[in-house]
């Protein structure tokens, strides 16, 4: 067996993403590893278009999803962290207009485990119209008490902490200030909210094709019905529901904190890699060690009431779920993190996917233009998150 990050599960890590694109439906994609705060592996292969007039090279820039929460909760909690607010402490504290609907007691870390019941909006405010959407999200009662329920706000998530960044910092967006504190000071090639300037470099993405889906059988089928509250998630704020709205560049500036980011696998990998040395980066730290714990430690895990499946949330990122049957060793029910119980991270739709596992310094990602279908990573990445433990 070898060691994570060895040559040996590195050569691995590349023949399964070279078999991708013989057997897989890849079409154009990267992958980046960084080890103890040093990329070990950069590989990118392919085409961004599917008339192949266009190579896709490691440079390549595109949407990743919601892969962007990852980056927003990191943005969200040192912007509490510098303001000395507890993560229990309600949100109406910062944001008064927020009580409405009954939320006086919603806390800052309702919002960031998925627990707060504000996934689906009563008031129909489009996506596009970020003031009418804080007004809906002010309005709104939650769905469930707060705190005794799980459902992924798949869409809501980005504008709430979007908000709390505006409040508490001087920024004119939580995109502004991921910019200021992360991307410019780190050189990452991760936005939410791309320049003009960067335009060119931006591959367009594809929609999954049902006959690779991976298997995510009751979230495609309540995605597709009507009234679910799937449904009602994902098309709340209304607006931006086909996967060609991502091409538009208006969308990329836009700056989507809950599913606007675009970037490379190299971005996310180094972002996370500062993660994965507890917050340091070029002998700075850029986040304190507290909120690094603070990922690493899982707060809710139950079948979400959105996903329909066991999902796992520490603050604001994704962990793998415990196998809590008691007849069971406890181990994970799946690796998308690796086999690290402190791993963290967060998966895009169509599959791409990014994290940090502190246990053993790496850091991972991985971006695609060819998206599956499903709410959660397919074999594709799975499997070299497999090779690269293996």
């Amino acid at each position: 067996m070898s060691a994570p990050a060895s040559p040996a599960s590195l050569a691995a890590v590349r023949q399964w993403f070279e078999e991708s694109f013989r057997t897989r439906w890849e079409m154009g994609a990267s992958v980046s590893i960084w080890h103890h705060g040093q990329e070990v592996l950069s590989l990118a292969h392919g085409h961004c278009d599917r008339a192949r007039t266009r190579e896709w090279d490691q440079d390549t820039l595109v949407p990743v999803w919601s892969a962007t929460k990852g980056p927003a909760a990191v943005c969200c909690l040192l912007a509490l962290e510098e303001a000395g607010i507890p993560l229990e402490c309600p949100v109406a504290e910062v944001w008064p207009e927020f009580v409405g609907g009954g939320k006086a007691n919603v806390a800052f870390v309702h919002l960031l485990t998925h627990t707060a019941g504000l996934c689906a909006l009563d008031e129909r405010a489009p996506i596009y119209n970020y003031d009418a959407v804080i007004e809906a999200l002010e309005h709104q009662r939650p769905l469930w008490e707060p705190g005794t329920r799980q459902g992924y706000h798949a869409r809501t998530f980005g504008f709430l902490l979007d908000e709390i960044v505006r409040r508490l910092t001087e920024a004119e967006s939580l995109g502004e200030y991921f910019r200021e504190v992360f991307g410019s000071q780190m050189g990452l090639d991760f936005w939410i909210g791309l320049p003009s300037a960067q335009w060119d470099r931006v591959s367009p993405v594809y929609p999954g094709k049902i006959s690779i889906a991976n298997g995510d059988q009751p979230f495609i089928k309540a995605f597709n019905t009507g009234g679910t509250l799937t449904q009602r998630t994902f098309t709340s704020p209304i607006g931006l529901n086909a996967i060609s709205d991502f091409n538009q560049s208006e969308m990329w500036s836009r700056g989507y904190a809950s599913m606007g980011g675009v970037g490379n696998a190299r971005g996310l990998a180094k972002f996370y890699s500062m993660l994965a040395q507890g917050g340091r980066w070029n002998g700075a730290q850029i986040v304190p060690e507290n909120v690094v714990r603070h990922l690493e430690q899982t707060l809710t895990q139950e079948t979400d009431a959105v996903l329909l499946t066991p999902i796992a949330f520490s603050t604001g990122m994704m962990q793998d779920p415990l196998n809590e049957d008691p007849e069971s060793d406890g181990g994970k029910l799946r690796q998308l993190y690796g086999p690290s119980r402190l791993a963290f991270g967060h998966p895009g739709a169509g599959g791409s996917l990014a994290f940090a596992d502190p246990e053993n310094g790496i850091s991972f990602a991985y971006t695609m233009n060819q998206m599956e279908v499903g709410a959660l990573p397919g074999e594709r990445v799975l499997g070299l998150v497999r090779a690269l433990y293996a």
